[in-house]
Formats: structure tokens, C-alpha cells, sequence
């Protein structure tokens, strides 16, 4: 499983090398490596629908006991197989849609490193590298989003799915280590077998908020959902792969993965199924507004992400089922209506639905593929999507509270589906022919192949359901809920209410559709209420937040290097300095050692010289007398035995002085700026901060976390260091990477004195 993960970010990073030397078969070559990663996941089918859970642990630093670690089941075989065959026929796509494009293999680029980390998600198995990989999908998704970046919407629409999705995974990150340490282990597979009781545990509500946070910013749930319509500025490859398949479904995906620790609560139940509830009431009134190809399927997303959020928080066997054939049900016609719009778009210049008709006999292939799937999203038999459905209303109708509620919702959701459908996929090919800008045809065979694919796995699984229900939808479901479930799929469950549900879902949506102008203008008076919503809220925060950082910055970084430090002593003595003084940090030594004469004389010259230094009246006085103290502390280190650290101190002192007697002399006569307040209070921040850092080093003293280690380097010095000279064995051996860096320092020092030594003033220029 690591394999085919890094196989795919190796074909990300050679993508545009290939565009460049393939031209026009580059997307056929790129498009090896997901179906690569199909072939290799297809293959532990049969193993996996017989029970089988797979787990491959690939070493990373295993001294530390750090692995990378991949599982494999149900529900993530389920996702694999998605992402990368959806991921084959958008390579595909992509070449086809975004021809003729020069940052062509850029795109290309940011879409395989997406699908890499988007396979690193659901294929993960310890819940920190699914963290690292989730971000990633969120990085790489800003990159597609704001592909076209001269456009600002492009580049406001990728902030603001960064931003949302960006502070969801903060949320999502404590959540996870609150989690892994809440459980005692990190690793998904034992979580997932444990037999612990996780909702009594204490931490129980706040890891189920702050993972939620994640999924429901990742997925755009209520109040979250404004980000994915906005993120249609994407190229429509994008659009078509982002969010209809992968990226808005890692949110569920990680709901369906920890429902077997976090589900079966009230607080999940309520929780979840609100969110899912709001968000396809939400989602689907907006989209029954909507006018354009993208936003229409866009805000449709919404809510199919949202009635699977709905299932996982019934959380019921029947509800799960659901959930997992929907999941299928609706990467195919989803992907396949964002593709044909794309081509719409494309071959004919139009993106409004109203300007489009007739183009069945332009477009037939195109008008083929976009009929199968709109009946597919529109629940029509014998489709996979009619039986998706009815498992779904079925499920909502026997939900534990609220079932009237849920499943009322669910009907309006689904209306607001077969609307988008007819919308999408049969007004533009049927009715009347409307001139549009370019003259329509069908493309070549990567703008329609994709969506043919995708429309015809809906019809073969809709005619064979019990081949998706065995192999993938049954040991998928059995994963989510943490036990066995039989799933069977069939079309016909007799006279009841779910068909009843569906035949309204259905007249509604087509009564809608007929007056949709009557509709839309019925609710024009709604458009006011987006001033108040979640995204103007976004907004508002996101301005709050620049004005908050502006006012910081000028504060903060005055441009004073005074005011810098009395910034960092000041908060150095508020904070630390209340622990040490007031909680009982100063801890007296039971006896002070009495100083020796050298070491007395020593510590009042370095005392006087800093005294000189704070109110010498020339510059040259100051310079020689901190040049004083420098060389002072050296010789403390040489009393004290670290001739190495002296060395180092007197070399930079010497150079330290050169460079500013020959910069500060170049200044003007040194004057006294400050008024006496000032002075007085820098006296007083000064003498409080001297005294805060001589009682830490006294504390810090009494301090004994481990033995000293220069009796190991002692006894280490010649068997390990082949040498006698112990400070040359730590200098070189045992400290070898930071003796490279001090020479390095003073490399870089020597060079700047060098440079100022053969600086020489102009004419008429001040006098060194």
C-alpha cells in the first residue's frame, strides 16, 4: 500500500517533465500510475469480502518504535478503489479539458499529489500520519482551487478552503492525540478491536467536538458549507475528482471510520444527524436556486455529503448499509455530471443551463452519459442510485428520534437531487436547439469517456446489485459499524413507505423543475439572508483578524530594537517570573560556595564594565568597556574548564568590538535621547530583570533531572572518540555537528570584518 502511494507522488513530481516531453499522450502516461494503484487494491477484493483485514507496517525510525502503517478493510478498500479509478478516468479528462494549457503539467502535478494524500487518508492505519496526509489533501486542494490564480475569485475561493478546512484539521489534530491517548494506542486496528467502553471516558466529549470539527469543515457541513460551492472556481478536472469523490468525502470517511469508537451515543447521534439534517435542508434549498452548471451540482454535494452524514449518525446496521451504497451511488453519477458539464462548458461556451438546449443530436455520446446518470442521481429504477434510496429513506423512516423530521428533510434533499438532475442532464440535450457561443460537438475521447465509464458502472450494478453488495458495500458496512452486517440489494421491497417517499421525491422534483422560474422568483426575498450567514461571518472574522494582526504588528514591531526588549523581559517577568517568585519555583542552596579571590576580582570587573557600558558618554567608551565584559566571561570559562566555549568567546569578542568601532564611529556624536521617566523606567525593568534570571540560575542549580554526562565522555573519550584529548574527541566526535555550525559562525563573522575592513569612507564623507 506504500507503494502505490509513493508510485503516485513520483508520478506527481515527473508530471510536468512528462507534459513537456509528451505532449498530447502525457495524460495516457500519467494515468498508469492510479490505475496501477486500482489493479493492486482490486486484487484483495475477494480477501477482503471474505473478512479479511489487512495491515502493512513499513519502518521509519524504528529505534524510536516509528512506523508508517497501512490498513486495509471495507471501508478503505472501498475509498481506494474511488479515488483511484475515478483518479484514472480525470487524468484522462484533464488532458482532454485543459489542452493547449501551458502550466498543463503543473495541474497535473497538484491533481496526482492530491490523489496520493488522499489515498494516504483513507489507507492509514496510525492516526497521526492520517492527520499528516489529510493536511496534505487540504495544501494540495488550495493549489487546484486557485489554479487560475490571476482570477481573484480563484485565489479567494482557495484561501477560503484552506482557511476552513485548515482550522478544522487544527481542531481534528487534538482530537487525534487526545484520542490515541485517551485509548493507549494510535494504531487504527487496535482501536477499532478494543473493548473498551471509550464513551465513558472522560475525554469522551471533547475528542468527539473537536474530531467532528474536522469532518465537518473537511465535508462542508452546516455551518461550514459555504467553501465547496466557492471552490467550483477550480478547474471543472478538479471539481469532478475534489468534490464529488475524494477530497469533501474524507470528512465522512473518518466519521464512518471511528463510528465504531465514537457512534452509538446520544451526543453522537444528536451531534451528527443535526448537522447532517440542517446541511441538506440548507444545501438543497440553495441548489433549487441555482442557474449554472457547477453551482448546481456543487450545492447537490452539500447535500449528498449531508445525508451521509445523516446515516452514520443514525448509525443503525440498515442506515450503514445505506450509507455505503450511496457512497458508490453517488461518486458515479456525481463525477459523471461534473464531467459532462465540464464539456458543456467546453464545446459550447455556455454555462448558464437556461441558454442550453437541444444539443442531443451535437452531443450524443456527451447526451448518453449525462441521461444514465441524471436517472441515477434522480432514483430512477432499475439504476443503482433507485436502490441507494430507498436503503437510505428506509433507514430514516426507522431512525431511533426525529424520524418524520429526518426523513422529511431527506425527501427535500433528494427533490432538490432530481431537479439538479433534469437540470443538468436532460435540459441542455433536450427541447428546443439554443444557439451558443461555440458551434457543439463532441469532444475527443478524454472529455466524454469518463463520464460514460462512470454512468455505466451505475446502470451494471443497478441490473447487478449483488456483486457491488457482496464484494464491497457488505464488508464495508461490517467495518463502519464495528460488526457483522448482511447486506442484500434489491430493487423491489413491495408497497411501502420508502417507495412512497421516492414516488413524491420524484413528482416534486419534476413539479419544481416545470415552475422553476415561478420558484425562483417566489424566493428572490431569500438572497438577503447570505449578509447574515455563515460565509458573511467568514468574512467578517477573516477582516477582524487582519485588523487584530495590523494593530499587533504595531504594537509589537515598533522598529526599536529598546522596545524589543522590554517587550521580551517584560513578558519574561509576567509570566515566568510569577511561577519562580509566587508558586515556589526559587529553591535556596543549602550552602553557597565561598568564591575565590580571582573569581571575586573577575566578577567585579565584569560588574563595573557593564556599569561603564550603560553610562559611557562616547560611543568608543561603551564599545571598549562591553568589549570588557565579553573577554571577562571568557576567562570564566576557562576557570571553569570549557576551553572550547573561551576560544569561541574571545574570537567573537575581538571581532565583535572591530565591527563596531569602525560602524559606530561612522555615526553621529552620541547624544542622550530618552527623557529621565524613560530612564528610570528601563532602571527598573533592567534591575527586576537581572534579579529574575540570578534567582533561576539558582533555582535552576538545585535542578538534578539526570547524572552528568562528562563521566561518560570521560570513559568514552578513547574506545569510542580513538582519542585522549577529551574536549578534541567531543569537539569533533560526540559534538561534531555543532563544532561544524560554530564554524560556520565565525566563517560568516570573519567575512562580514573582512568586507567592513576594505570599506573606505567617500570624499567629503564622515571621518572613521
Amino acid at each position: 500500500m506504500a507503494t502505490i502511494i509513493l508510485l503516485i507522488f513520483i508520478a506527481a513530481f515527473l508530471a510536468p517533465i512528462t507534459r513537456t516531453v509528451a505532449g498530447r499522450n502525457a495524460a495516457l502516461i500519467l494515468a498508469v500510475a492510479p490505475l496501477i494503484a486500482f489493479l493492486y487494491l482490486l486484487r484483495f477484493v475477494p480477501a477482503i469480502a471474505n473478512g479479511e483485514t489487512i495491515v502493512q507496517v513499513v519502518p521509519f525510525v524504528p529505534i524510536y518504535n516509528l512506523n508508517f502503517s497501512f490498513l486495509l478493510d471495507g471501508l478503505s478498500l472501498s475509498f481506494g478503489l474511488l479515488i483511484s479509478g475515478i483518479g484514472v478516468l480525470v487524468v484522462l479528462y484533464t488532458g482532454a479539458y485543459l489542452h493547449g494549457n501551458r502550466h498543463l503539467g503543473r495541474f497535473y502535478m497538484f491533481l496526482l499529489a492530491f490523489m496520493a494524500s488522499m489515498l494516504g487518508v483513507v489507507l492509514a492505519n496510525n492516526i497521526i500520519a492520517l492527520f499528516v496526509f489529510w493536511e496534505l489533501t487540504s495544501i494540495t486542494s488550495y493549489l487546484l482551487i486557485g489554479f487560475e490564480h490571476k482570477k481573484p475569485e480563484a485565489r479567494t475561493s482557495a484561501l477560503q478552503a484552506l482557511v476552513v478546512t485548515g482550522g478544522g484539521g487544527l481542531a481534528l489534530l487534538a482530537g487525534l492525540v487526545l484520542l490515541g491517548f485517551a485509548t493507549g494506542t494510535y494504531e487504527l486496528n487496535e482501536m477499532l478491536v478494543s473493548e473498551q467502553v471509550f464513551s465513558e471516558h472522560a475525554l469522551y466529549m471533547p475528542i468527539l467536538i473537536l474530531i467532528l470539527l474536522g469532518c465537518f469543515t473537511k465535508s462542508a457541513q452546516f455551518p461550514f458549507h459555504f467553501w465547496l460551492p466557492n471552490a467550483m472556481s477550480a478547474p471543472t478536472p478538479a471539481s469532478a475528482y475534489l468534490h464529488s469523490s475524494t477530497m469533501v468525502k474524507a470528512g465522512v470517511y473518518l466519521m464512518f471510520r471511528l463510528h465504531p469508537v465514537l457512534g452509538g451515543t446520544s451526543a453522537w447521534f444528536n451531534i451528527v444527524v443535526t448537522a447532517g439534517v440542517i446541511t441538506m435542508f440548507v444545501a438543497g434549498f440553495l441548489a433549487l436556486r441555482q442557474q449554472v452548471l457547477k453551482p448546481l451540482l456543487a450545492y447537490t454535494t452539500v447535500a449528498a455529503l449531508a445525508i451521509l452524514t445523516t446515516a452514520v449518525g443514525i448509525g443503525t446496521p440498515l442506515a450503514i448499509k445505506g450509507a455505503m451504497t450511496f457512497l458508490f451511488v453517488h461518486a458515479f453519477y456525481k463525477a459523471a455530471l461534473f464531467m459532462v458539464a465540464g464539456a458543456l462548458d467546453h464545446e459550447t461556451g455556455e454555462k448558464n443551463v437556461e441558454k442550453l438546449g437541444g444539443l442531443r443530436k451535437a452531443m450524443p455520446i456527451t447526451a448518453a452519459a449525462a441521461g444514465i446518470a441524471a436517472l441515477s442521481m434522480a432514483g430512477i429504477p432499475p439504476l443503482l442510485g433507485f436502490i441507494g434510496k430507498e436503503v437510505l429513506y428506509d433507514a430514516k423512516w426507522q431512525a431511533a428520534s426525529f424520524a418524520v423530521l429526518i426523513a422529511a428533510v431527506a425527501v427535500f434533499a433528494n427533490v432538490a437531487n432530481v431537479f439538479v438532475a433534469i437540470k443538468v442532464g436532460i435540459k441542455p440535450f433536450w427541447g428546443q436547439l439554443i444557439h451558443t457561443p461555440k458551434h457543439p460537438h463532441d469532444g475527443p475521447y478524454g472529455l466524454w469517456i469518463g463520464a460514460v465509464v462512470l454512468a455505466a458502472l451505475g446502470v451494471f450494478f443497478g441490473l447487478f446489485p449483488f456483486l457491488i453488495a457482496n464484494n464491497l458495500v457488505q464488508p464495508g458496512a461490517s467495518a463502519v459499524y464495528g460488526d457483522a452486517v448482511t447486506v442484500k440489494l434489491v430493487h423491489w421491497h413491495g408497497f411501502n413507505v420508502p417507495l412512497l417517499l421516492s414516488f413524491l421525491t420524484l413528482t416534486t422534483g419534476i413539479v419544481i423543475f416545470t415552475f422553476r422560474h415561478q420558484w425562483r422568483a417566489m424566493t428572490a426575498w431569500t438572497d438577503t439572508l447570505a449578509k447574515v450567514g455563515p460565509e458573511a461571518g467568514y468574512f467578517a472574522g477573516l477582516r477582524g483578524m487582519v485588523s487584530l494582526a495590523e494593530w499587533q504588528t504595531g504594537v509589537l514591531q515598533s522598529g526599536y530594537l529598546r522596545n524589543y526588549f522590554l517587550t521580551v523581559i517584560g513578558f519574561i517577568l509576567v509570566v515566568p517570573g510569577y511561577f519562580l517568585f509566587f508558586r515556589g519555583g526559587v529553591v535556596w542552596p543549602e550552602a553557597f560556595v565561598r568564591p575565590q579571590l580571582t573569581e571575586l576580582i573577575l566578577g567585579l570587573v565584569i560588574i563595573a564594565a557593564a556599569w561603564v557600558t550603560a553610562f559611557a558618554k562616547t560611543r568608543l567608551t561603551a564599545i571598549v568597556a562591553l568589549g570588557v565584559v565579553g573577554y571577562g566571561i571568557a576567562i570564566i570559562f576557562i576557570l571553569y574548564g570549557a576551553p572550547d566555549l573561551a576560544m569561541t568567546q574571545l574570537i567573537m569578542e575581538t571581532l565583535v568590538v572591530m565591527l563596531f568601532v569602525l560602524v559606530f564611529q561612522r555615526l553621529k556624536p552620541f547624544t542622550i535621547a530618552s527623557s529621565a521617566g524613560t530612564r528610570l523606567r528601563d532602571l527598573a525593568i533592567a534591575l527586576a530583570g537581572g534579579t529574575f534570571f540570578t534567582f533561576l540560575a539558582i533555582a535552576a542549580f538545585q535542578v538534578n533531572l539526570a547524572p552528568p554526562i562528562s563521566e561518560w565522555h570521560s570513559e568514552q573519550s578513547y574506545p569510542a572518540g580513538q582519542g585522549r584529548n577529551i574536549v578534541n574527541v567531543i569537539l569533533v566526535d560526540f559534538r561534531a555537528l555543532d563544532t561544524l555550525g560554530e564554524i560556520t559562525v565565525l566563517a560568516i563573522a570573519a567575512l562580514g570584518a573582512i568586507a567592513l575592513l576594505k570599506l573606505r569612507p567617500k570624499k567629503g564623507g564622515a571621518s572613521s
